[in-house]
């Protein structure tokens, strides 16, 4: 199932933006040489699918394409899959997404069937942590292979993934976006001190981009929602914060509390750790010195030391050996 969970991506994809710089930064070179940014329309929407039953967790723009001389509107389907796990079944779900936008486009008079399809490049958005390990065309789900006069028969459609965490730190550097320092603050998000570095950048990317004011709005919303989730200690200060640009300063001091908390935590949580690790080798310790008398029973031990009985018998076990 797609995971519903208020990622704020689809709000940073309702602008042409972002999309740009998700095309320029990230789709192939020669996909992006071709489109006319300034033709970007948007047409998302959100479909009830009879197979699926859900809502679609997607974005699409149609943008004007320079091909051999021919001027056409491609539309761009970009399907955001943040899960935990990854679905094996994303060909068959983007086949099926797909053939929906061409039913709705029909249903809407944007075509008909006798005048045809307009291109469709499907992208997929992908920020878990595991190796995406789905095919990316339908038709390397056909198992087995099918005999060569079949194959020209079976079902094909390919998708272009952009997977987040396979970029490096160097690479999202160089394209020096806004949307390249998002990526960067979701693979920090497990290292609060990478987390402050990434956020910095980030919003001197914003600052130096032409569209400035509407990105920074839109980025530093999502940005909140991020931290949220993060379970952030600076929550509960960070309705005051309103521009990731002018309130930069308040941000980092609140991230830098956070640090601190965190630090402290992993302090505590290591002394605790020790601890218990002393107690046990106290408790394995008096546990061999009873077994050597030979006075009580390995239950009267465990009883004695703490330990289980099952520990206590592997001891003497040890012991025998």
């Amino acid at each position: 199932m797609v995971n519903h969970h208020d990622t704020g991506y689809k709000e940073l994809f309702s602008y042409p933006e972002l999309v740009r710089q998700l095309m320029e930064g990230f789709a192939p070179p020669e996909v992006s040489a071709m489109m006319d940014f300034s033709t970007l329309t948007d047409h998302s929407g959100n479909y009830i699918t009879p197979l699926f039953n859900e809502k679609f967790e997607d974005k699409v723009w149609s943008v004007e394409v320079d091909w051999e001389g021919v001027r056409q509107r491609v539309f761009v389907y970009l399907l955001l899959e943040f899960q935990s796990t990854v679905d094996h079944r994303l060909p068959i779900r983007m086949l099926h997404y797909v053939a929906c936008f061409y039913d709705h486009l029909i249903k809407t008079k944007v075509t008909t069937a006798r005048k045809g399809m307009p291109p469709i490049f499907p992208v997929v958005l992908y920020n878990g942590s595991k190796r995406w390990t789905a095919r990316e065309d339908i038709y390397r789900m056909v198992r087995p292979e099918p005999p060569m006069f079949l194959r020209v028969y079976q079902p094909h459609l390919r998708y272009y993934l952009v997977n987040e965490s396979a970029f490096t730190e160097d690479e999202l550097a160089k394209r020096d976006t806004p949307l390249s320092g998002i990526f960067e603050v979701e693979k920090a998000s497990k290292d609060v001190e990478a987390l402050q570095g990434a956020v910095k950048r980030l919003a001197a990317r914003i600052r130096a981009h032409p569209e400035k004011a509407r990105l920074d709005e839109v980025i530093t919303r999502w940005l909140k929602r991020h931290l949220k989730r993060l379970g952030a200690e600076a929550e509960q200060a960070l309705e005051e914060i309103n521009s990731l640009v002018e309130d930069h300063a308040m941000l980092a001091e609140n991230l830098q509390t956070w640090a601190e908390k965190e630090r402290q935590k992993g302090r505590q949580e290591g002394r605790q750790e020790g601890e218990e690790i002393g107690l046990q080798k106290g408790q394995r310790l008096a546990a061999m010195n009873l077994l050597k008398l030979g006075l009580l029973t390995d239950e009267q031990i465990a009883q004695t030391t703490g330990l289980s009985l099952t520990e206590v018998i592997a001891l003497r076990s040890g012991q025998a050996h």
